[in-house]
């Protein structure tokens, strides 16, 4: 079953972290353009499933680096309980623009997942880096969402990263 998110409440966006596996450099491929979808695969639904929507700032953070990419949202799609055909249907369908490393429907990292989001980018910008709080979120946990980014962000001092490059 697909579902898109069709809510057009005038509410507040949300504001998201999306924690990316660094050695795949797909924070790059969203700079270039060349990727234009995340998505997420899951065995259980987990955040942002039902908590995403058109409007809400996605910010992207290599695991341990510091967060360095916005991009807004501009659709969503959910899918609940794939199977085979239907992930080979969403590879077939968005692969290319998810910038998928694996493409086989039935290779052990899409095993037992049952939920898949999609989530569309826009407006992608390289920004002024920042670090995050974590503090309540779980350390494994890969996406956040706050209503407001300000609550968990910590700046960075710029004259120690520079100290630390010169040296």
């Amino acid at each position: 079953m697909m579902q898109e998110c069709l809510i057009k409440i005038k509410a507040p966006p949300k504001n998201h972290i999306a924690i990316m596996r660094k050695s795949w450099g797909l924070t790059e491929k969203i700079l270039s353009g060349e990727k234009t979808i995340e998505s997420r695969w899951y065995e259980h639904k987990n955040e942002p499933w039902d908590n995403i929507c058109e409007g809400d700032l996605v910010f992207f953070k290599n695991s341990g680096d510091p967060v360095t990419v916005r991009a807004t949202v501009s659709r969503v799609i959910q899918f609940e309980n794939l199977t085979s055909d239907k992930t080979a249907q969403i590879i077939d369908q968005h692969g290319n623009e998810i910038c998928l490393i694996d493409r086989n429907p039935n290779s052990s990292f899409y095993t037992n997942k049952k939920y898949c989001i999609l989530i569309f980018s826009s407006s992608v910008k390289k920004i002024t880096p920042f670090k995050i709080n974590k503090s309540g979120f779980g350390m494994m946990s890969a996406w956040l969402v706050v209503d407001d980014i300000e609550k968990i962000k910590i700046p960075i001092d710029r004259k120690i990263v520079q100290k630390k490059m010169f040296r």
